[in-house]
């Protein structure tokens, strides 16, 4: 194998020219180097990495450094599944110069330290010293084999890194698999070109990647502060690909090499008005909102929903970010905004890739809920799985059609075997479903819960339309307060001002509680304003067929012993 290393500098050693790419580039240390730092006297070029005579015994390529004896940070995060120690190989070579602790001069050919000017020493703190702590780096000096590619499917077959880039004589991914310290061609002394981030993408296969739109839109900056991509050439999300995100060396956030350390930050970096099409910062700045703000470094993309984690909410709780595309879809099917996301199924368990909407806010919403119900309930239920379960006595229909057969309030185009979203009804009030031209889904609100509209749940209140914007969305004012779905919905809501939520919860009942007699039409009564019968002790409406009941409760100071309705 040394003898590899060696016929790599034959032609450079024993009289061939120096590379037409080193003369003009910062790799030119000597005298006659362009870069600011360089030597006082010394006219060579390749000495300051090599030599035919006096090179070290520890290492090939006729190296003519000291090894650094520093023990090094290795890059750590918690979906790595590569096995990384301290840099061997060329890296090592590389980080006699990059980790800031030999002096630059140090070479074992000569007498003593070389000069350079304005005694400079090392190379300058910054993105290219990179110093001893390299978790802000990317990883090198890692076995990259089928072993790894079978942990991790997003990478690379080995076999294929037969370019440019490619792995050393040891199957290791090291610096020299990115960069060529002889070539400047592409700039950095990169292998490859960084437009549309081609160099990543040489061993980085993200699933949906191709398809994504951060893979193909064409979207520029229109020049407000701050610039979205300071260290880069490209102009539009497309060329820039992962540098929108990501930076392979010097990350602010050590975890995913990401360019901003608050987690939301790099989305907001574009999703600010000033790239994206939608503002996504306005939104979560509003009273209602998820609250992204509230905790760092606590979201994985390895977490298990299904286990207790302490609670949070992350833009990539719910977005992809490799895999977000703008394709639509119907409900309950997940629009391409939420292509890839991870989420719960009904049955409650994970689901790696989601299919329906629902699935994706199952996830924070579902066993593990840790958000208390804005209304107490005589049936309380934090578990929004079971409370959409199709087994239920009755439900809104996000996961499938409802139970009843007879809803004449619904404003067209819905009927009683439509299908709604989450997000139908948790959403902007800039979101198109309430007539304007923001993002669609529960990013923030002006409305408690994040709700798209008004939805109020103080009792008592006197009667207005906007009170109950929500639920008009939906339901005819003119059908409710025709009593056409129950005689007395009018003397309840406009003549009582009782809201709806004192009768009625929005996202169902859970079978394991509920019953279908007493709990259909959502029925679920608030029990801080509506209390059971004193005579009878019963506090349940009893279903008597379509359009009929009764019901057993005290509520505003009025007994129902029972009280009955009919067509």
């Amino acid at each position: 194998m040394r003898a590899y290393f060696v016929s790599l500098l034959l032609g450079l050693l024993l009289g061939a020219p120096v590379r037409a790419g080193i003369r003009d580039t910062v790799h030119n240390l000597s005298v006659s180097g362009p870069g600011a730092v360089r030597a006082e006297e010394e006219t060579g070029i390749c000495i300051f990495c090599h030599t035919p005579h006096h090179a070290s015994h520890t290492q090939g390529l006729l190296w003519n450094r000291a090894d650094s004896t520093v023990t090094y940070i290795p890059y750590e995060s918690a979906t790595l599944r590569a096995t990384v120690g301290q840099p061997t190989g060329s890296s090592k070579l590389c980080l006699s110069c990059h980790d800031g602790t030999v002096a630059l001069g140090q070479l074992l050919s000569e007498p003593a330290e070389v000069g350079f000017v304005g005694g400079v020493r090392f190379i300058p703190p910054g993105s290219t010293n990179l110093g001893a702590d390299l978790r802000d780096d990317h990883p090198v000096s890692f076995d990259y084999d089928a072993t790894l590619m079978a942990k991790n499917p997003e990478l690379a077959d080995p076999e294929s890194l037969v370019g440019m880039v490619r792995l050393d004589p040891f199957g290791q991914l090291q610096c020299t698999s990115c960069h060529d310290p002889h070539d400047e061609g592409f700039g950095k002394f990169l292998v490859a070109s960084t437009l549309r981030s081609d160099l990543c993408l040489t061993c980085h296969d993200p699933a949906g990647w191709p398809f994504s739109s951060h893979a193909s839109s064409t979207a520029i900056w229109n020049g407000s502060p701050p610039d979205p991509w300071p260290l880069t050439e490209h102009s539009t999300v497309e060329t820039n690909a992962c540098a929108n995100c990501h930076r392979s060396h010097g990350a602010t956030s050590s975890a995913w090499l990401l360019n901003q350390a608050v987690e939301e930050d790099n989305c907001l970096a574009c999703h600010n008005g000033q790239v994206a099409g939608t503002n996504l910062e306005s939104d979560i700045t509003l009273p209602f909102h998820h609250p992204v703000e509230l905790t760092s470094d606590v979201h994985t993309p390895n977490e298990d929903p299904s286990l207790p984690m302490v609670e949070h909410a992350e833009c990539t709780d719910c977005h992809n970010p490799h895999a977000t595309a703008d394709t639509a879809a119907a409900a309950p099917l997940a629009g391409g905004p939420l292509e890839g996301a991870t989420g719960v199924g009904s049955n409650g368990l994970p689901v790696l890739s989601v299919s329906y909407e629902y699935e994706v806010c199952f996830k924070c919403h579902g066993q593990f809920s840790m958000s208390d119900p804005p209304v107490i309930r005589q049936i309380l239920e934090h578990d929004k799985v079971l409370q959409f379960d199709q087994a239920n006595p009755s439900y809104h229909p996000v996961e499938a059609p409802g139970r009843n057969p007879a809803v004449p309030s619904l404003l067209p185009p819905l009927n009683a075997a439509s299908v709604i979203y989450c997000s139908d009804c948790h959403a902007s009030q800039r979101a198109p479903g309430a007539g304007g031209t923001g993002p669609r889904g529960p990013h923030g609100s002006t409305h408690a819960f994040i709700l798209e509209r008004q939805y109020s749940i103080v009792d008592p209140a006197q009667y207005d339309f906007t009170l109950y914007d929500l639920c008009y969305k939906c339901h005819s004012e003119t059908s409710i307060l025709g009593d056409e779905s129950f005689k007395q919905h009018k003397k309840h809501v406009e003549g009582a001002d009782t809201p709806c939520s004192v009768c009625h919860d929005p996202h169902g009942i859970s079978d394991t509680q509920g019953n279908p007699t007493n709990n259909s039409h959502l029925i679920n009564f608030d029990i801080t304003v509506v209390s059971p019968d004193p005579d009878t002790g019963r506090l349940e409406f009893e279903d008597l067929g379509t359009f009929q009941g009764q019901c057993y409760l005290e509520c505003h100071a009025q007994k129902h012993s029972p009280k009955t309705y009919n067509p």
